[in-house]
């Protein structure tokens, strides 16, 4: 890390990625993302179990993306400190010149970007540094044009962080209205409906300085308007294309949905 990253991070308030990472035992954090970490796994001791559930299903849509969907070009919103294996280490294990584009705003993810562009000789990886609440600023970017072809097909995946954008639809339709048909919209989302205790865990997050914004099914299917979704729908994440004899997760440690959608 540089020393113009440390000086830009606030080490005074949690950040999401940072409190991930803390959770699933990294050591990119601070204090204040570790007492932020400490105090929502005790409104919700089932946090980790449930992330670790959306790392799974993020691997599983990815490949899914790129087998069955045929999709080479990936737009990851919110990529997080990498934690391997990364998207593109997924996707380029099936297509090699798949390219990948991350965005995300913490300068702790800047300063891992050099290990998330090291992909494959045959394809390509990006980082753009923006806040996913600025669409705009995401599609202007010169890196998203210099990486993928927006006339063919790209895969969006946002992936557990739209639970801190307070307008998750306006943000999704800005950024899958330049996507050209075919392209895929991947999304996991957090929700009370599964975990009635989400409520004090957000309520918990939103004190520590990082709102977060719980959505009912009928929300989180909301943000697929205008897309085909796909089987098996809008579904609780450990319930979305599970691998043949993967372990069943507990229903008490999970509270995410998860859906992937195709656009006409």
């Amino acid at each position: 890390m540089t020393g113009n990253n440390t000086e830009r991070i606030d080490l005074s308030r949690a950040h999401s990625a940072r409190v991930y990472d803390f959770i699933l035992g990294g050591k990119d954090n601070y204090e204040a993302d570790r007492a932020a970490a400490a105090a929502a796994l005790e409104a919700w001791p089932g946090l980790r179990t449930s992330m670790h559930i959306n790392r799974a299903v993020m691997h599983r849509m990815a490949h899914w993306l790129a087998t069955e969907a045929g999709i080479d070009q990936f737009l990851d919103i919110g990529t997080g400190i990498p934690t391997a294996p990364n998207l593109h280490q997924v996707v380029q294990g099936v297509t090699p010149s798949a390219r990948v584009v991350y965005v995300d705003n913490d300068p702790i993810v800047l300063a891992h970007a050099r290990a998330l562009l090291t992909g494959t000789p045959a394809g390509r990886t990006a980082y753009i540094e923006a806040d996913m609440r600025e669409p705009d600023k995401i599609l202007a970017a010169p890196d998203l044009h210099e990486t993928l072809d927006l006339r063919r097909p790209v895969a969006l995946t946002v992936i557990a962080v739209l639970q801190f954008v307070a307008d998750a639809s306006g943000l999704i339709q800005q950024l899958m209205e330049p996507l050209a048909p075919g392209s895929q919209l991947a999304i996991t989302l957090a929700t009370a409906d599964l975990a009635p205790e989400s409520i004090e865990l957000a309520a918990t997050y939103t004190r520590r300085g990082i709102p977060m914004y719980l959505r009912s099914h009928a929300e989180v299917t909301e943000l697929f308007n205008g897309l085909d979704l796909l089987d098996p729908g809008v579904v609780p994440m450990h319930h979305w294309r599970p691998n043949p004899g993967e372990p069943v997760a507990d229903a008490n440690t999970v509270n995410m949905y998860a859906g992937v959608a195709s656009k006409p």
